[in-house]
């Protein structure tokens, strides 16, 4: 048997895209940001511990009581190989794995899905997706459009910001015309997003 920690406010992907978002629950950019501050934080930890997630994505980004985030399913993590070193240096962690790509649609690192080489830029690229998913109102996948050409919010966030029109991919419920801290910080974090888009 498994026991868990009840989490209250469900996942990110219902807040932004499914029920809580249907019943009116609206994260504020605030909010938001410190969701994805966190999410990035709970990354760089299992990085630096030479853990892969391999499955980064809003519907495994659990929200407590407080909204504070708890990164979830590790069913598909892989723990990078030990490379010792002949020398009296610390053991350190291999730089990547070979494995076969595993993961969600619209969240895989396109150079995971053609070299079958995982390493943490994989997470690193998926996480950018989440940014843009925490940005825009529109889910990584869409489903409803036609299964077998799953347009990717990575490309259109792409497109947006490298064609100076951030603004029209900005969820309106997140005062982006209205205030300028908030837009600020969204174009800040667009810029990120872009960045880590493109390492891959």
């Amino acid at each position: 048997m498994l026991v868990f920690k009840f989490v209250s406010n469900g996942t990110l992907a219902d807040h932004l895209h499914g029920k809580l978002k249907k019943q009116g629950t609206l994260l504020p950019w605030h909010t938001r940001l410190n969701i994805a501050i966190e999410a990035a934080s709970a990354l760089a930890y299992l990085h630096n511990s030479g853990i892969i997630h391999r499955d980064v994505k809003s519907s495994n980004i659990l929200l407590d009581e407080g909204l504070c985030v708890k990164v979830a399913d590790f069913g598909l993590s892989r723990m990078l190989p030990l490379v010792v070193s002949t020398s009296k240096e610390a053991a350190t962690f291999a730089s990547h794995a070979s494995t076969a790509p595993q993961g969600t649609n619209g969240y895989i690192d396109p150079d995971y899905f053609q070299f079958h080489r995982v390493c943490d830029k994989s997470d690193t690229y998926s996480f950018g997706v989440v940014l843009a998913e925490i940005i825009s109102p529109l889910p990584a996948v869409d489903y409803t459009v036609n299964r077998y050409d799953i347009p990717l919010l990575s490309h259109l966030t792409m497109n947006k910001i490298q064609n100076e029109a951030l603004h029209e991919l900005v969820d309106p419920c997140l005062g982006f015309v209205a205030e300028n801290e908030i837009r600020e910080s969204i174009n800040c974090c667009g810029r990120v997003g872009i960045s880590v888009l493109a390492m891959s």
